[in-house]
């Protein structure tokens, strides 16, 4: 494995991010199956383990806006599915949630604060240094656009499985996301990779550092 592969990684959270990612929405229909179809159960049951899992964060000393905002994708998520009378409504903050993320990586690209590096560069050891090698700035942009697909490919899968109330597949369906992140990880790698000249020292290192 490449040393430089790591800051890429870390954008999953390994499988202690998988299981973050997935269990309230999987969780919140096994509890509306396993009651009888009673949505009260469902939401409880969802912002019950959205908040283990802020808390969860919390302690492990993470960010308060990533925390607070996994937190309130589950609390509009069961706010809507409680107002609508719906349970598939509760998936519908994750749409917005994946299509404001798309949204938020084609505008930084085309403002040249590709999403990917003001991630990636801070556990790169680069900070924002990277945006003064043309290189960087160059492959960062290009691997965000993979990026913008991966949510928007996830959006567009859960529209029609919520306009069909197709609460199972909504459920089955967190998995094949989790795949499609760790491909569009590698993915990123290897378009950044190929994009950087053969004599740049990667992504750990800004070959020619300018005044911002």
């Amino acid at each position: 494995m490449s040393e430089a592969r790591h800051p890429l990684q870390t954008l999953i959270g390994g499988p202690r991010g998988a299981i973050e990612g997935m269990a309230p929405p999987i969780v919140f229909v096994l509890a509306y199956a396993m009651s009888g179809s009673e949505l009260a159960w469902a939401i409880g049951a969802a912002l019950a383990v959205g908040f283990v899992l802020a808390v969860w964060r919390l302690m492990r000393v993470e960010r308060p806006v990533r925390v607070v905002g996994a937190l309130f994708v589950v609390a509009l998520g069961a706010l809507i599915a409680a107002y609508t009378g719906s349970a598939v409504a509760y998936f519908w903050p994750l749409v917005l949630a994946n299509v404001v993320s798309a949204l938020a990586f084609a505008v930084s690209i085309l403002i040249r604060w590709p999403l990917l590096g003001v991630i990636v560069g801070p556990i790169a050891g680069t900070r924002m240094r990277w945006r003064s090698d043309p290189d960087l700035l160059r492959a960062y942009s290009r691997a965000s656009w993979l990026w913008v697909a991966l949510n928007l490919i996830r959006a567009a899968v859960q529209v029609p499985l919520i306009e069909g109330e197709n609460l199972w597949a909504l459920a089955a369906v967190r998995p094949v996301f989790y795949l499609l992140v760790l491909a569009t990880i590698w993915l990123s790698w290897v378009v950044i990779r190929r994009t950087l000249p053969a004599d740049h020292p990667g992504i750990r290192t800004v070959r020619s550092i300018q005044a911002d």
